[in-house]
C-alpha cells in the first residue's frame, strides 16, 4: 500500500491562522470532488474558524474518561474505518488523553499516512523538538507537548502561515485569538513583540533549511552542477599561514552582508599525507572558524584548485575568497599559482582575490632535506671529480666511441651526484659535464668553441636534461626520506596511542621511548616552582633544566620534557610534542586518579559521619531515654516503689549503662580502625580462658557452648581479641531463636588456630555475606534491635590488625558460622 502524504501548515505564534488555512484548502479540494472529512479540529471558540469548519464531514471524538473527567480526542479507529482521501488533524504536537491508542497525535498521523491517507495538520514553530530550548529562552515558557522535527522534515509539503507581530498583536486585541479576560495578559507576556519577531525569524530559517535540503536533492537528482545563488555561500580556502585568520574574517563580513549568508573554511591535504600544516594548526583555524560563525572543512585532493572548485560547487557557493599569492613574479610566470587557476575555472562562481600582508612574500614552509651538510659536500666533490675521471677515461678510449656514449656517460655520473648530495651539487656537476664535453669531445677539440650548430643543441639539451633530471631524483629521494620520517612518526604516534589506552602510568618508559626514538642520551620531566626546577622524572643522562637541554617541548605551565644528546628538525617536533602530550595526560590521570582517591575518601567519610549520626540520634537515645526513665522514677516523691520495683529499675539503669559502654567502645573501636590507630601488643594468649572472659558479660551467655581445648594458644593481643570474641558471640545470639545454643570451638590447621562461633538462626543469604562486616549494617534487622552496626566490622578490623581474618560459611542444619583465622604461636605449632 502506498504511504500517504502529509502536508503540514507551520506557524510562528498561535493566532496566525494555521486552522484557518487548514479548512480553507479542505473546502478547496471538497469543490474538486475529494473526499475530506474532519478527524479533529480545535477551533478555541474563534467564531471566523468555526463557520470555515461548517460543510466538512466531522468525524465523531472519542471521548475518555479520565480522573472523573470525560475528555475528547480524535477517534483513530473511526477515521481507519471510514478511509477517507484525506483527513484534517489539527495540533500536532497534542499529547493524547490517557487511554488513547496512541501517546501522541502525531504518533496517530504516522498510523493514517501508514495506511495511506492523506493527511494535512499544523503546528507551531515552538513546539518542534530541536528548537524547544531557544523557544523557551525566548519567551520563558517551556512547551511540555513537541513533536520530533523528522516528522515535520518528511512532510511532502510545508507551508508556512505568517504574519507580522503588529498584525497579529491587533488580533489579539481585536479578541479574535484569546477571550476578553486573557487579552492583557497574553499581549505583554508571551505575544509581546519582541517574542513574536524571534518566533517569527525562528519559524522562517527552519523552513529555509528545509527547503535548502529540498533544493540540494533536486540539483542532485537532475546532476546540475551550476551555481544557483538562491543564499550567499562563501567558501575560503586557507592554507594554515599567517594570513588565514584575515581571509576567514573577510569571508565572515562578505556573508553577513545578505541575511541568511552563511561562510565556510576549506583547508586542503595533499593525499600522499606528505606535507600540510600540524594538526594543532588546524584545531587552531577550526577555532577560529567557529568563532567567526563559519565552519570548517578538509578536504584531500593532489591539485589544490581543483579541489576548490569542487568543494565550491558542491556547496552551491557563490563567492571563492582567496588570498593573494605568496609566490614571487617569475615563479607565478612560469607556472600560474592557485589563485590563478581558481579564477581560470571559477565559471559562475565570484572570486575575490584579497590582498594581505604576506602577498608576495616566499612561504616559509620548513623544507625537508633528505641530505645532510656532509652529504652534499659529499656530493660537490664527486660532481666535480667524477665528470674529471669519466671524461679521462673516455678521451683515452675515443676511438671506440662516439658523442652520445659520451655524452650520457656523464649524465650518469649527474644523476649519481643527485642521489648522493642532492640537488645543488648536480646542477654543479651538470655544468662541468657540459664544460668538459665541450672541450674534450666537441670539434673543435680543446677549445670551448662549437663548430657544429646541432653540437651546440646537443650541448643545450644535456645541460637542461641534466638539472631537469637532477631535480627529479633529488625530489623522489626528498619524498622518499619524508615517507620514511612520516612512517616512523605513525608508528611511534600508534605506539603511544596503544600505550595510552593500556598500559600504566610509567614515566620512565615514556621517557625510554622517547631517548630512542629521538636519539637523544637522555630525557626528564622538569617541573618549574617559583624560580627553583626539579626533576620528575628522568632516563638515561637527562639534562637537570630546561636551560641545558639540547631540545625541550612544554607539557603544561609547570612541566616541560626536556631531551639531552639530540637534535630534531623542526618537521620531527611533532612527534616530540605527541610525547609532551602522552606526559600530560599521565600527569593528568594521575591527578585524576588521586582526586577519585580522596573523592571516595570524603565520600566513606561523609557517609560514616551521617550514619554516625543517625546512631547517635537513635541507637544511643533509646539507652539514655531509659535510664533517665529510670532515675526520675527513683528521684520522684509522688511514687512510692517496692523493693521489687526499684530493683526492676536499677537493673534497667544497669543495662542502658552497659549498652551505652558497648556502643561508645565500637565507635572508638571503629575510629582507630578507620585512622590506622590500632597497635596490638601480640603475645601468647590462652584461648579458651579468653572465650570464657568474652562470654561472661553477654547476656544469655548461658547458652552459649564452649569447645575449646584448654591447652590451644594463639598467637594475638589478649584484649582485642577479648573485643573480637564478645563482638562475634553477641551478634550470634542476637539471631539465635528462643533457647537454642552457639557453639565455639576450634581447631589447628597447620601454623593457624580456626575458632568457629556457629549460630542456628536463619542465617545469611550468600549474596549478602559480603555486607556483613560493612559499616553501619544490620542485616535482617528489626526494630525492637538496638546498637549502631559495627560490632562486626570492629571485629574484623581488630582480627585483622593481629594477623588473622574473619569468613563466614553456613552452619550444618542452618545458620551461619563465623570462621577466625589466627596464627598459633611457634612452639605450638612445631608441637601439633
Amino acid at each position: 500500500m502506498e504511504r500517504g502524504r502529509l502536508r503540514v501548515y507551520l506557524g510562528a505564534a498561535p493566532g496566525v491562522g494555521k486552522t484557518y488555512a487548514m479548512l480553507d484548502e479542505a473546502h478547496r479540494r471538497l469543490e474538486r470532488g475529494t473526499d475530506v472529512v474532519v478527524g479533529y479540529v480545535e477551533t478555541h471558540g474563534r467564531p471566523r474558524t468555526e463557520k470555515a469548519a461548517e460543510g466538512l464531514e466531522v468525524v465523531p471524538r472519542r471521548r475518555i474518561d479520565h480522573r472523573g473527567t470525560v475528555q475528547e480526542e480524535m477517534d483513530l479507529e473511526a477515521v481507519l474505518a471510514r478511509r477517507p482521501e484525506v483527513v484534517l488533524v489539527d495540533e500536532l504536537a497534542h499529547t493524547n488523553v490517557p487511554g488513547s491508542t496512541h501517546q501522541k497525535r502525531w504518533q496517530d498521523v504516522e498510523a493514517l499516512l501508514d495506511a495511506g491517507i492523506e493527511v494535512v495538520t499544523t503546528v507551531n514553530v515552538q513546539h518542534l523538538e530541536s528548537l524547544n530550548d531557544v523557544t523557551e529562552q525566548v519567551t520563558g515558557v517551556r512547551q511540555r507537548e513537541t513533536v520530533p522535527d523528522h516528522v515535520v522534515r518528511s512532510a511532502d509539503q510545508i507551508e508556512l502561515v505568517d504574519m507580522s507581530p503588529q498584525a497579529l498583536r491587533r488580533r489579539m486585541a481585536h479578541g479574535n485569538v484569546y477571550a476578553a479576560d486573557r487579552i492583557d495578559a497574553a499581549l505583554s507576556r508571551y505575544f509581546r513583540e519582541g517574542n513574536l519577531t524571534a518566533l517569527r525569524e525562528l519559524a522562517l530559517l527552519w523552513l529555509a533549511d528545509r527547503v535548502d535540503e529540498g533544493l540540494e536533492r533536486y540539483r542532485d537528482q537532475h546532476e546540475i552542477d551550476s551555481t544557483w545563488a538562491t543564499r550567499e555561500r562563501v567558501v575560503v580556502p586557507v592554507s594554515g599561514g599567517p594570513e588565514s585568520s584575515t581571509l576567514m574574517r573577510r569571508a565572515a563580513r562578505i556573508a553577513t552582508r545578505r541575511a541568511g549568508g552563511e561562510w565556510q573554511a576549506l583547508y586542503v591535504t595533499r593525499q600522499d599525507g606528505l606535507t600540510g600544516i600540524s594538526p594543532d594548526r588546524l584545531t587552531e583555524l577550526a577555532a577560529k572558524a567557529e568563532e567567526l560563525g563559519g565552519s570548517f572543512h578538509t578536504v584531500v585532493g593532489d591539485d589544490a584548485a581543483d579541489a576548490i572548485l569542487s568543494f565550491a560547487r558542491a556547496e552551491n557557493a557563490t563567492q571563492v575568497v582567496i588570498g593573494a599569492s605568496r609566490r614571487g613574479r617569475v615563479p607565478t610566470l612560469l607556472r600560474p599559482g592557485v589563485g590563478e587557476r581558481v579564477v581560470t575555472g571559477s565559471g559562475d562562481i565570484d572570486v575575490h582575490i584579497v590582498t594581505h600582508d604576506y602577498a608576495r612574500r616566499s612561504a616559509t614552509r620548513p623544507r625537508v632535506d633528505n641530505v645532510g651538510p656532509r652529504r652534499r659536500l659529499a656530493g660537490l666533490v664527486f660532481g666535480l671529480a667524477m665528470p674529471v675521471v669519466v671524461s679521462a677515461l673516455l678521451y683515452l678510449t675515443a676511438d671506440l666511441h662516439g658523442l652520445p656514449i659520451e655524452a650520457m656517460s656523464l649524465m650518469v655520473v649527474v644523476v649519481a651526484t643527485a642521489l648522493i648530495g642532492g640537488l645543488a651539487p648536480a646542477v654543479v656537476s651538470a655544468l662541468a659535464s657540459a664544460l668538459l664535453l665541450n672541450y674534450l669531445f666537441t670539434p673543435p677539440l680543446y677549445t670551448l668553441t662549437i663548430a657544429e650548430p646541432e653540437n651546440v643543441v646537443t650541448i643545450a639539451i644535456f645541460v637542461a636534461v641534466g638539472i631537469a633530471v637532477a631535480t627529479v631524483v633529488d625530489t623522489a629521494a626528498r619524498r622518499t626520506a619524508q615517507a620514511t620520517a612520516a612512517r616512523a612518526e605513525a608508528d611511534a604516534l600508534t605506539v603511544l596511542a596503544h600505550s595510552l589506552l593500556t598500559s600504566s602510568d610509567d614515566l620512565e618508559g615514556l621517557l625510554s621511548s622517547a631517548c630512542r626514538l629521538l636519539d637523544a642520551s637522555g630525557a626528564a620531566v622538569v617541573r618549574r616552582n617559583g624560580g627553583a626546577e626539579t626533576v620528575v622524572a628522568s632516563w638515561g643522562t637527562p639534562p637537570t633544566s630546561v636551560e641545558r637541554a639540547d631540545v625541550s617541548a612544554a607539557i603544561d605551565e609547570e612541566s616541560t620534557l626536556v631531551l639531552a644528546g639530540a637534535t630534531l628538525p623542526a618537521s620531527e617536533r611533532g612527534l616530540l610534542n605527541a610525547y609532551a602530550a602522552y606526559a600530560k595526560v599521565m600527569g593528568e590521570r594521575r591527578a585524576a586518579t588521586a582526586a577519585e582517591v580522596e573523592r571516595l575518601r570524603l565520600l566513606e567519610a561523609d557517609r560514616t559521619r551521617t550514619a554516625l549520626l543517625a546512631a547517635v540520634s537513635h541507637d544511643l537515645r533509646n539507652p539514655l531515654a531509659a535510664a533517665k526513665v529510670a532515675v526520675a522514677s527513683l528521684r520522684s516523691t509522688d511514687v512510692t516503689f517496692g523493693e521489687e520495683d526499684r530493683a526492676e529499675l536499677l537493673a534497667t539503669i544497669e543495662e542502658s549503662t552497659d549498652r551505652l559502654s558497648a556502643l561508645v567502645a565500637n565507635l572508638l573501636d571503629m575510629s582507630r580502625i578507620s585512622t590506622g590507630a590500632v597497635r596490638p601488643l601480640l603475645g601468647e594468649v590462652d584461648l579458651a580462658e579468653v572465650v570464657r572472659a568474652a562470654i561472661a558479660p553477654l547476656a544469655g551467655g548461658g547458652r552459649i557452648e564452649v569447645a575449646v581445648d584448654p591447652e590451644l594458644a594463639v598467637l594475638a593481643d589478649a584484649g582485642l581479641l577479648d573485643r573480637v570474641l564478645a563482638n562475634i558471640c553477641e551478634n550470634a545470639l542476637k539471631y539465635t531463636p528462643g533457647s537454642a545454643q552457639v557453639r565455639v570451638a576450634a581447631a589447628t590447621a597447620g601454623d593457624r588456630v580456626l575458632l568457629r562461633v556457629a549460630d542456628t538462626g536463619p542465617g545469611v543469604a550468600d549474596h549478602e555475606r559480603a555486607g556483613l562486616f560493612t559499616p553501619f549494617q544490620r542485616l535482617g534487622d528489626v526494630p525492637q534491635q538496638d546498637g549502631v552496626g559495627l560490632g562486626l566490622a570492629v571485629a574484623q578490623g581488630l582480627t585483622e590488625a593481629m594477623g588473622g581474618t574473619i569468613t563466614t560459611e553456613e552452619t550444618p542444619g542452618g545458620g551461619l558460622t563465623f570462621v577466625l583465622d589466627l596464627p598459633a604461636p611457634s612452639e605450638q605449632s612445631e608441637a601439633r
